[in-house]
């Protein structure tokens, strides 16, 4: 039965002063994805996805190095669009996330809409089950955000943060049939 992992990148250096798609891994991310790589989860995999956000590619390049594979590069698998605000501290940036998820069907403070987002990570991700070599597990590395998104729709359940992954710093990962898109596990951390 192959799989698809869906992956959030772990801990980033913040920047205020770079724009938010092209924050690298922080050490302590770096650390936590390789981590990951020896991780029983990880050693069926035949292909890996990324985000175009610099974050994802980093940590996707462990990944692609780790098992010999090409990384592909799918834009529609960023996180939702919050280049209206830009770095926001993390109060602000949390209340923000709430409202986001609150009212899906409004853009808050100019972010792009979670419907939207959502329809976007879905479409993005049917994708590549419908392109991806037929054995092998399937990697996609991207956003939290998103990644919440997305298994709304796979629980079909409405929108909502309660689904989001645990803890502050991303690093997590969950699971799903690649024909029948039965969960196979909830958020847990890379290293698990």
């Amino acid at each position: 039965m192959p799989l698809l992992h869906f992956i959030t990148h772990p801990e980033v250096v913040i920047d205020p002063s770079v724009p938010v798609p092209e924050w690298p891994l922080s050490p302590a991310g770096s650390h936590r994805m390789s981590l990951a790589l020896e991780q029983p989860w990880m050693s069926g995999l035949g292909a890996v996805f990324s985000s175009a956000e610099r974050k994802a590619t980093d940590a996707t390049r462990l990944i692609a190095d780790r098992f010999g594979l090409l990384p592909i590069i799918v834009a529609e698998l960023g996180e939702n669009d919050r280049s209206a605000t830009g770095y926001l501290p993390k109060a602000e940036f949390e209340a923000t996330v709430n409202l986001f998820f609150a009212h899906p069907e409004e853009s808050v403070r100019g972010w792009e809409r979670a419907v939207d987002a959502q329809r976007r990570i879905v479409a993005a991700v049917e994708r590549i089950l419908a392109e991806a070599p037929g054995d092998g597990d399937i990697a996609i590395v991207s956003h939290g955000g998103v990644g919440a998104l997305l298994l709304c729709h796979l629980k079909n359940v409405p929108i909502s943060r309660a689904e989001d992954q645990p803890g502050a710093g991303g690093g997590c990962v969950y699971s799903f049939d690649r024909k029948t898109r039965a969960l196979l596990s909830g958020w847990r951390l890379i290293e698990d």
